[in-house]
């Protein structure tokens, strides 16, 4: 059996007391410090008393035995150490040093291994798991099913579109299957342009079907004289201009196409700014329209094509609305000396209802220059109702196609003839205008 701990603990404090002062006044300062230092070892050693003491007692199993006795015998040998001299007043002593001081050893890399997974383990969350994707044959179910659905409102739309344009059964087909043609060719590239920019397929199924509303629903156009449309071969059609708006050239170029047995295609002439601007000028360009120059114009006359040009310009598509019907000068006959110099005919065309769908009442031509453009119309409803003043008024259009005057006899030659040019530009602008007067007389009224 160890010693009993109560004297362990008893001796270490004897021995200070040997050592006693040399002087009375220290002994005296010394008595409080060693009187201190005896009751706290005595407090220390009664709150220990307790777990020897439950330690000590018999049990009943062997086992309970063995093992108090071992913490008994751990705990005397610890005890038995002289225990350090008391401290100084105002200083800790060596046994709270030690156990402030002591730190528990770093752990090993295997140590750090396992408190990083304990760690970690700690931070997890409990997931739920993803819930079963559905099998391929319900997929493959629903998909079918909402691909019909789909495919019925789709059929049902193209109906109820087509019986709105008057189309119906076979027609509405035909036009879904062209359709489906034209975007497959435009998405693999199968498709032609001329050397002007123009894109036949893109005409015909895109920009004419475009404006088949406008000319049909809207203007309701009533077209005369497409007898003097020659079936091939080049010609110069000849046009007033006006509206505001150039949408007479647009009109021209429907009703040629539509009303011709030939369903010819009309190259019409442009001015700067309609290419200059953004969108417009690639449509245009698409759509047939070329810059209006001798050059070009004598390209498309010697290649055979069937060409449009309105010769007043900005000067009459920007007239006033007190000004309708009363043509302006046609420049210098220049459309007059190509059409010499290629021996085609020209052939008036007067257009009645373009002056009435935005009626021009003025002119902000500063606001024009700063926006570049060659005017700034005020009409009864743009700008006062902002974009909606856009809208064209549903005028009713005549477009009528004039008896041909013939050039082939003067040869080209004469296209240097000075009054040769006069003379013919006079007789075409005559004409256009006479045939505007006649027109006027036999409409019922502007918009029936």
């Amino acid at each position: 059996m160890p010693d009993d701990p109560q004297t362990d603990r008893t001796q270490p404090d004897a021995k200070p007391a040997k050592k006693a002062p040399a002087k009375k006044s220290a002994a005296k300062k010394a008595t409080p410090r060693k009187a201190t230092a005896s009751r706290a070892t005595a407090k220390k050693a009664t709150a220990k008393k307790p777990t020897v003491a439950k330690t000590s007692p018999a049990k009943t199993s062997a086992a309970k035995t063995a093992a108090t006795k071992t913490a008994t015998a751990k705990t005397a040998a610890t005890k038995r150490a002289p225990a350090a001299k008391a401290a100084p007043a105002g200083r800790p002593s060596r046994r709270r040093i030690a156990a402030a001081a002591q730190v528990a050893p770093a752990p090993t890399v295997s140590g750090a291994a396992s408190y990083q997974d304990e760690q970690r383990e700690r931070t997890l969350r409990v997931v739920p798991d993803p819930p079963e994707p559905p099998t391929l044959s319900a997929v493959g179910a629903v998909t079918a099913a909402d691909f019909e659905g789909v495919v019925g409102m789709l059929v049902s739309a193209l109906r109820t579109g087509g019986s709105m344009i008057g189309l119906h059964g076979d027609d509405l087909e035909r036009k879904v299957a062209q359709a489906l043609a034209f975007v497959r060719r435009r998405l693999t590239g199968d498709y032609e342009i001329d050397d002007f920019g123009f894109d036949k397929e893109f005409t015909e199924q895109v920009w004419l079907p475009m404006l088949r509303p406008l000319y049909k629903r809207w203007f309701r156009v009533e077209v005369r004289g497409i007898e003097n449309i020659p079936d091939e071969g080049a010609a110069l059609v000849v046009a007033n201009h006006s509206g505001t708006l150039p949408l007479d050239g647009l009109m021209t170029q429907v009703a040629i196409y539509d009303a011709h047995p030939k369903h010819r295609h009309v190259r019409m002439l442009g001015a700067d700014l309609v290419f200059e601007s953004p969108l417009i000028g690639e449509l245009s360009r698409k759509a047939g329209t070329t810059l209006a120059s001798n050059p070009d114009v004598e390209r498309l006359l010697g290649a055979g094509e069937l060409t449009a040009v309105w010769p007043e310009g900005f000067k009459g598509v920007g007239k006033p609305f007190s000004e309708r019907y009363k043509l302006q000068r046609f420049g210098r006959g220049g459309f007059v000396s190509a059409a010499l110099r290629a021996g085609v005919p020209i052939i008036p065309c007067a257009i009645v209802g373009a002056e009435e769908i935005y009626p021009m009442l003025g002119n902000v031509k500063g606001l024009a220059r700063l926006l570049g453009f060659p005017y700034f119309p005020i009409t009864p409803f743009f700008p006062l109702l902002g974009l909606a003043g856009v809208i064209p008024l549903p005028s009713k259009w005549i477009i009528e196609f004039g008896a041909p005057v013939e050039t082939e006899a003067f040869g080209p030659a004469a296209a240097e003839d000075p009054m040769l040019v006069f003379d013919l530009t006079d007789q075409v602008r005559e004409t256009i205008q006479q045939s505007l007067y006649s027109l006027l007389l036999q409409r019922r009224s502007v918009f029936f």
